[in-house]
């Protein structure tokens, strides 16, 4: 069989398991490099070398690292500061999903959800109301903002590795403003989506006892991640090791903490640890390399600049449209792991190298936010108002994700177009 062929084909049979199946998408994904390597497209021997450990460093630490900032109970003692400062209940809400956002900018969303959720939902009852509105901009606020900086999302991850951006690449790349600076001028003017639905609950705040915090080490310990990441590109101009290396020493730091604090609670840590999603991107990295080895990411690029032509605006729009519409209904891993590659090659061939990548990162991490499926967070949010008696239909939550994600991805694309273009 031609190898273009094969490829194609198990690249496509893996993404259709990801599109009806949400559980175990690392054996999927390793299954299809099984398929590949026994056809000898790729040497095994090479497997382990097409991985970035860079970035699963990062993820691996920071998810760790996450774990325990959600034990130190911080982020809940944060939240009552928040919400005893509100003046109505719809101030108290929009606050919590603000700073859901601000923590997804240094956590992985699903953490923050996880975090932030049981605060909202204490809130909530007291008041009884319905905790749809605040569960759901919880959700896309996180998934929002973790595309800000490096370490807030495996997307931002993945484009870092494949362009060897540095944390601080993030801020400023090349001497224009970088991602995130487009991220938070989304932010605002979907922050005012998330005002209007919540501007009707004008309820007056109830009392709330705080939480006392844990432990104040956790906190430290992501700030001087945080500053590691920064100092990093000193040490390591080509993104290759120190990044991850730096995450994941922090968090071989946070479990020896752990374990002379609470050993129980570093088990249940550890035993929860998403092994699945680690394996998942792994094997993402390799599937993809086996896609550009054959020449399939050439000839993807030379389709779409075939039928796009040189107008630069138009591919961008292009791209922007098509990331939004394939992230609300199917895995962004795999889709912008691909893209990537492809959107940087149509860049350089049509005179603007980075607009359309970073068009990409918008478009994609923006799309997740419209339907319940089109990110793990969202999956979590949802899950965790079902358990709770509150059944969350697609037009339900497309209420909400629909006109926030219109307003934030219109706002990221003219910020990515007037910067880069």
């Amino acid at each position: 069989m031609n190898e273009k062929i094969l490829v194609l084909v198990v690249f496509i049979l893996v993404y259709l398991y990801l599109v009806v199946f949400k559980r175990r998408r690392a054996v999927a994904i390793w299954c299809g490099i099984l398929i590949i390597v026994f056809f000898s497209v790729l040497r095994y021997y090479h497997v382990i070398t097409r991985v970035n450990w860079n970035v699963i460093g990062i993820f691996a630490g920071t998810l760790v690292l996450a774990e325990f900032f959600s034990f130190s109970r911080v982020p809940a003692f944060l939240s009552d500061i928040l919400i005893g400062r509100s003046k109505s209940t719809g101030s108290a809400m929009l606050r919590v999903c603000i700073m859901s956002g601000f923590l997804s900018v240094f956590i992985e969303n699903v953490a923050v959800v996880l975090i932030t959720a049981p605060i909202a939902l204490e809130v909530i009852k007291k008041l009884k109301v319905s905790p749809v509105p605040m569960l759901i901009g919880i959700a896309v606020a996180s998934n929002l903002q973790g595309t800000a900086t490096l370490i807030g999302d495996p997307p931002s991850m993945i484009l870092a590795g494949q362009l060897k951006m540095s944390f601080n690449d993030f801020f400023v790349y090349h001497g224009n403003l970088g991602v995130f600076f487009a991220v938070e001028f989304s932010a605002f003017f979907s922050f005012l989506v998330l005002y209007f639905f919540f501007r009707k609950n004008k309820e007056p705040v109830v009392s709330i006892k705080k939480t006392s915090v844990t432990s104040w080490t956790p906190t430290v310990l992501l700030c001087l991640m945080v500053v590691g990441l920064a100092i990093a590109p000193i040490f390591d101009k080509n993104f290759l090791w120190l990044s991850g290396t730096i995450c994941t020493v922090f968090a071989v730091i946070s479990i020896i903490w752990g374990i002379s604090f609470n050993k129980k609670e570093v088990i249940h840590i550890l035993r929860r640890y998403d092994w699945d999603t680690t394996f998942f991107l792994a094997g993402i990295f390799v599937l993809v390399s086996a896609f550009e080895d054959v020449g399939l990411i050439v000839s993807l690029k030379n389709l779409l600049v075939n039928y796009l032509g040189s107008d630069i605006f138009l591919s961008y729009l292009f791209i922007i449209l098509f990331s939004v519409a394939v992230s609300a209904v199917i895995d962004n891993v795999p889709f912008i792991t691909l893209m990537i590659p492809v959107t940087h090659e149509m860049g350089l061939e049509i005179g603007s190298e980075y607009l359309l990548v970073f068009g990409l990162l918008i478009g994609t991490c923006m799309g997740g936010n419209i339907t319940p499926v089109g990110a793990a967070a969202n999956i979590v949010s949802v899950g965790i108002l079902r358990r709770e008696g509150h059944p969350v239909s697609f037009w339900s939550f497309m209420k909400i994700g629909l006109p926030y994600t219109i307003a934030a991805t219109v706002s990221g694309a003219a910020f990515i177009w007037l910067v880069w273009r």
